[in-house]
C-alpha cells in the first residue's frame, strides 16, 4: 500500500498536504480507494464553505457504495479539482489511479495550519489500516 511519507492522515482514510502558499490539497488515501473500487462521482458542494475538523465536505460514489469525505482539519474550501468532473468522462476514476497526485479532491485554506502536524503521519496511518 502506497503511504506518502510526506503527507499527513486521518483514521478515515484523507491525506492532507500543506502547500507552500499555506493552502492544503486534500485527497482520499490509496487505502481507501482500493477498498471503495472503481470510483463513478465525486461531489462537493462546499466550495467557498468554511468546514470544521471531521466535518463532511462532499461524498464519493463507486460502483456499490457511497462514502462520505470529511475535513482533516478546520478551514474554507477554495476549489474542488475540476479533472474530477464525471462530465469529461471517466475522470473520478483519476482517483484510482493517482490519489496522492491528479487525484486531489479539494484545495482547503487551512484555520490554523499547524493543525495539520498534529495529524497522523504515516507511520500512524498504517497502524490504523493494519
Amino acid at each position: 500500500m502506497n503511504i506518502p511519507a510526506q503527507l499527513r492522515y486521518t483514521a478515515e482514510h484523507e491525506w492532507i498536504q500543506l502547500l507552500d502558499d499555506g493552502t492544503a490539497l486534500i485527497g482520499i488515501t490509496d487505502y481507501a480507494q482500493s477498498e471503495l473500487g472503481e470510483l463513478v462521482y465525486v461531489s462537493v458542494d462546499t466550495v467557498g464553505d468554511h468546514v470544521d475538523a471531521n466535518a463532511e465536505f462532499g461524498t464519493v460514489e463507486a460502483v456499490k457504495i457511497t462514502s462520505a469525505l470529511y475535513a482533516p482539519v478546520a478551514g474554507t474550501v477554495l476549489e474542488f479539482n475540476s479533472e474530477l468532473d464525471e462530465s469529461k468522462g471517466d475522470n473520478p476514476m483519476i482517483i484510482n489511479s493517482d490519489p496522492y497526485g491528479a487525484g486531489w479532491i479539494i484545495k482547503l485554506k487551512p484555520d490554523n495550519p499547524d493543525d495539520v502536524a498534529r495529524l497522523l503521519d504515516a507511520a500512524g496511518y498504517e497502524e490504523v489500516i493494519g
